[in-house]
């Protein structure tokens, strides 16, 4: 039976914290909030952002999650945050908006992100924008081509493709695989739409993060390309499943604010509250996705029940890549394996799969070739580094593997490979036992014996150390 994941339901009683009402711009919860209705001059005014509950809404559904997200430099502490780090929390990005103007302009830039209504703004005002999108060299367009005719390759290169496209890896690489499979004309998707969806998901993801930006989704899109195209997939899935295969890839980590998970508990951040403490980060992308999709209308044309379905569905396969499930998701793998009872014409164990492929494309970099593996492993690195240096500047419970003086870059990863990595893709070269699989395991074993040999010999009681808390992370 295949589970439907919503959004707990928040009383209408529930105060809303004057520091969250104090933002502009953040999260209407209802299709008929006022601001996409006739809104309340004198009440939209006044209010600058902040929460719109609708008793009517009992899915409390994302209608868009506006501004981009980050972790402020400094901390300040809010006698209504009630002991939460005001600024460590991840806020909305303000939207310089004046509060007596006009309510449909005002309306409008609720509708955008800073930095959609900044290009907006620079077009309005005759002021030409640096690097538009769309124009590329010529030079560059004819190599990123050439690239694209090898994006079936597991040796695709993102981080070359994404400098050939001018920092446009995700946009150009996911509407190339979505016309290739013939999805635009399937589906009936309006180009533009689907174009403006893809920049504005582009967008929304942090560039200033080392790991989980844009290249990154681009890179898993591509690998859950190379996955869709395994024999047993290809002749099973249907177009529905790759095209939510793609999106999700595309979207998984939407918005991503470069910390984990225990950071926002430990901070009381809101989204930590709202999903109370669950999947908090896995719920933020989908949901951010889904605010994508209903803004740009590009499922509009379908009947209302299928839209609501497939955002179920993106949601279902986003939610599978919280790494605290990773056991419960790998433990019913092997069950599957065990028992040979996984028939892909079943519709409920074909979403199963998509889920472990896409599980495999999210955390698939210690089985890529060396020269790019190693530039993954430093990123994640400098990420996890960065997040410890905030929690030690404010005195707070460095997280497991964020510190810099305690912990290794090649320690990391061995644990990583050995605790995770392996065991997921073992289980995977039995599913699909097929020469990509053969090769992603000659990778990762050839990755490990390169980050071990010294490291190892000079610190084993961090090595172990380091297992143990990567252990801990993977949930019972």
């Amino acid at each position: 039976m295949e589970v439907c994941y919503q959004l707990p339901v928040l009383p209408l009683d529930r105060p809303v914290p004057k520091h969250v009402l104090s933002r502009r711009g953040a999260i209407s919860f209802s299709s008929s909030s006022s601001l996409f209705g006739a809104p309340d001059t004198r009440q939209l005014s006044q209010r600058r952002g902040a929460i719109s509950y609708d008793s009517s809404d009992q899915t409390a559904l994302y209608i868009r999650m506006l501004g981009d997200v980050r972790v402020r430099s400094r901390v300040g502490f809010d006698p209504e945050g009630k002991g939460s780090y005001s600024y460590l929390c991840i806020d909305f990005r303000t939207l310089h908006c004046d509060s007596a103007g006009p309510v449909s302009g005002r309306r409008l830039r609720r509708l955008l992100s800073f930095q959609r209504y900044l290009h907006s703004s620079r077009l309005l005002r005759g002021t030409p924008h640096l690097n538009p999108l769309h124009i590329l060299d010529e030079d560059y367009t004819g190599q990123a081509k050439c690239m694209l005719e090898r994006v079936a390759t597991w040796n695709f290169d993102i981080f070359l493709y994404d400098r050939l496209t001018n920092g446009n890896s995700l946009v150009t690489l996911t509407f190339h695989l979505l016309n290739q499979y013939g999805l635009l004309e399937l589906f009936q998707l309006d180009m533009v739409k689907l174009w403006r969806f893809l920049v504005m998901v582009q967008e929304d993801y942090h560039s200033l993060n080392p790991y989980h930006n844009a290249v990154h989704a681009a890179d898993v899109t591509q690998a859950m390309y190379c996955y869709l195209r395994e024999p047993k997939l290809a002749k099973s899935l249907t177009s529905c499943d790759i095209l939510l295969g793609l999106l999700a890839a595309a979207t998984h980590d939407l918005d991503h604010p470069g910390v984990n998970q225990p950071f926002l508990i430990k901070t009381n951040h809101y989204l930590a509250k709202l999903y109370r403490n669950s999947s908090v980060l896995e719920n933020h992308h989908w949901r951010s996705a889904v605010g994508l999709l209903r803004e740009t209308g590009l499922f509009s044309h379908l009947p209302a029940e299928d839209g609501v379905t497939m955002e179920h569905q993106l949601g279902s396969l986003i939610l599978a890549t919280d790494i605290s499930r990773q056991n419960e998701y790998l433990g019913k793998f092997r069950t599957h394996l065990d028992q040979d009872d996984l028939y892909l014409s079943n519709a409920s164990h074909r979403h199963f799969i998509l889920q472990m492929a896409l599980k495999c494309a999210d955390i698939c970099n210690p089985c890529r070739p060396w020269e790019l593996s190693k530039q993954w492993s430093e990123k994640v690195t400098e990420e996890f580094f960065h997040q410890g240096d905030i929690e030690k500047k404010h005195r707070l419970e460095v997280s497991p593997l964020c510190d810099s003086q305690s912990n290794s870059m090649a320690n990391i990863q061995i644990g990583f490979m050995t605790y995770v990595v392996e065991p997921l893709f073992a289980e995977w070269g039995r599913f699909s036992d097929t020469r990509l699989s053969q090769t992603m395991l000659g990778h990762l074993g050839l990755n490990k014996a390169s980050w071990g040999g010294s490291h190892l010999v000079e610190f084993p009681e961090l090595h172990g150390r380091i297992l143990l808390m990567i252990s801990r992370q993977l949930g019972p």
